[in-house]
């Protein structure tokens, strides 16, 4: 971990109606010390505090009929836009969480990690009006294949994500590059002390001390991993290893 601290530090905005799930998993372990040291800040708004209504209410019924609520297009913009006001001159992305959207990718993550912060949306009830979705441009973006009660685990599962790619965070800057999802295979497994335990050794080759060995071990089992658990990763990677010949 660095003392350097950025003069403007990576930002997350997150806009929400329950700001009090954060920081949650994000006050903890690496991410909580590289925010004590300035590496990056959070900053949570409660769209409730734009709702004009005398309940502050944010929802209504959805049009055309159907089951539950949605959130009102008035009251999204307003809180959105009064967050990027806040940042004239630096575009952050506008990211709305929804099972919908476009799969989240480490390469993504990368690229966000890489700009001055984010702006997530988190989405609650059947969902957010589409017209403020167009309107702001927001990218809407999946954790994954599932439904959940609404964005705030996915907004801190994001920005985690983001943070740990700053620079300074890890200790190690190496240690994010074999990681999954970095390359197109899968990581390969891991040991540590004891050399035995309940019967099952580390494997040799991980002890012999021959670099070039261990490297051709962990490479073979990367794929193999990556063609058991996730074939579509493995084409991608058997397409690009092709045409690189």
């Amino acid at each position: 971990m660095t003392d350097q601290a950025p003069q403007n530090p990576w930002t997350a905005s997150v806009l929400t109606l329950f700001p009090g799930a954060f920081p949650g998993p994000l006050g903890v372990s690496i991410i909580q010390t590289a925010a004590n040291h300035g590496l990056w800040a959070l900053e949570t708004v409660d769209i409730r505090d734009f709702s004009r209504h005398k309940h502050r209410s944010v929802d209504d019924t959805p049009a055309g009929g159907g089951a539950g609520m949605v959130l009102r297009p008035d009251v999204a913009a307003e809180a959105i836009d009064a967050v990027q006001s806040r940042w004239q001159g630096e575009k952050r992305p506008l990211i709305y969480l929804t099972p919908r959207g476009k799969p989240l990718t480490q390469a993504r993550v990368r690229e966000w990690a890489d700009g001055p912060g984010v702006v997530v949306f988190c989405g609650r009830f059947e969902g957010l009006d589409e017209r403020v979705i167009e309107a702001r441009e927001m990218e809407e973006v999946s954790v994954g294949d599932a439904v959940l009660a609404g964005g705030e685990a996915p907004a801190q599962l994001l920005i985690e994500a983001c943070v740990r790619l700053l620079p300074g965070v890890l200790g190690d800057p190496a240690s994010a590059e074999d990681e999954s999802f970095e390359g197109d295979l899968l990581e390969y497994p891991h040991y540590t002390r004891p050399r035995v335990w309940e019967d099952r050794e580390i494997p040799e080759v991980l002890l012999s001390g021959h670099h070039g060995r261990i490297e051709a071990w962990r490479r073979e089992q990367s794929e193999e991993i990556t063609k058991a658990r996730r074939p579509d990763l493995y084409e991608r990677f058997k397409g690009r290893k092709e045409n690189a010949r």
